[in-house]
């Protein structure tokens, strides 16, 4: 499924290692309506994933049920409660460290989820949402699991293990503090322990899809039965890799790790246009801080034998400012509660 975003998001497309993602401006309104609209357009794809088939249209019914399971988890349910009902924001510096889990509420991986189908072309091979072991506990701790191209060989395939922050702060730092736990994640989940113990998760979901014979859908079942021969090819080298007959450091390569860090920035003050080459500028000078500042964290990571080498791993940096995570976050709870009929 393709959400056409490209109209409302800019993207500045610096290679494999980096991109840049931006709304527009139209007749000097920030296109946050815009953008919150075709993430509604997301919920039913980000919550389901291709476990029930592939869906190219969907009525009411499924909308209501992709934002109801959505509000299953507390996470979202309390952080609505906050940016809605009490009109408040989470303090990214405030949070205690047992509350940090409310930041998953924010839509961060909803956001990553938009920008991978539609600018990348990947597909979803796992939902954390559709897949509960029961009610809040979600069954892999990377944000994403995706499958598509290598973004450095297009003729190779790629399995995306992805990670995401949406980040404001009082002190005009976000984004610095963003990448910083970017890179945190990539020091946390990228051990041999962390990973078997993920691999194991994912494919214990293996046989969790319809099957093809019980699929209706005439005008999808081609695409559908391609899917689930791409999807049976990367769980056979997950199972091979959990049961270690095939090396953690092989695999690898066929691993993109995209981390997106959606923050709010003042580049947007006093602007009404983004094609203006004083917001360009701005853009450019606050895009490559961030990139110095995350590679020299990357840089710092101390290398452990046996673990994945950090500064070798395939990953792509995602920034994305927008002037007000409030008010982003704020309306998407709005329309997403909405929704539950």
């Amino acid at each position: 499924m393709n959400f056409n975003s490209h109209s409302v998001i800019k993207n500045k497309n610096k290679g494999a290692q980096l991109q840049i993602f931006y709304l527009g401006f139209d007749f000097g309104r920030y296109q946050n309506d815009e953008f919150t609209e075709i993430l509604m357009d997301v919920i039913v794809d980000f919550a389901f994933g291709y476990h029930t088939g592939i869906l190219k249209n969907y009525n009411r019914r499924i909308l209501k049920e992709a934002a109801k399971s959505i509000y299953r988890l507390d996470v979202f349910s309390q952080v609505k409660w906050v940016y809605v009902d009490d009109n408040s924001e989470l303090s990214d510096c405030e949070l205690k460290a047992e509350n940090k889990y409310l930041k998953k509420g924010e839509f961060g991986e909803m956001i990553l989820h938009l920008l991978l189908r539609d600018f990348f072309n990947t597909e979803p091979l796992l939902s954390k949402i559709h897949f509960k072991d029961t009610d809040n506990a979600v069954v892999h701790g990377f944000d994403i699991v995706h499958i598509g191209k290598d973004l450095t060989d297009n003729n190779q395939n790629s399995i995306y293990l992805g990670e995401s922050k949406l980040y404001s702060r009082r002190t005009n730092d976000a984004g610095m503090r963003g990448v910083e736990d970017l890179v945190k994640d990539i020091v946390d989940h990228f051990k041999t322990d962390f990973l078997y113990r993920e691999i194991a998760l994912i494919n214990k979901k293996r046989d969790a899809f319809k099957p093809i014979d019980e699929y209706n859908d005439k005008n999808t079942i081609d695409e559908y039965t391609q899917f689930l021969e791409r999807k049976k090819a990367w769980f056979d080298i997950l199972k091979k890799v959990e049961s270690k007959s095939e090396k953690l450091q092989d695999f690898f390569k066929s691993v993109t790790i995209p981390l997106v860090c959606t923050y709010q920035s003042k580049i947007f003050d006093g602007v009404t246009d983004e094609g203006t080459p004083e917001f360009q500028l701005k853009l450019d000078a606050e895009v490559a801080s961030l990139k110095a500042h995350f590679d020299k964290k990357i840089n710092e990571i101390v290398d452990e034998i046996g673990e994945p080498v950090k500064t070798e791993l395939n990953v792509v940096l995602i920034l994305f400012p927008v002037p007000s995570k409030k008010e982003l976050v704020k309306v998407l709870h709005q329309k997403l509660y909405k929704a539950q009929g």
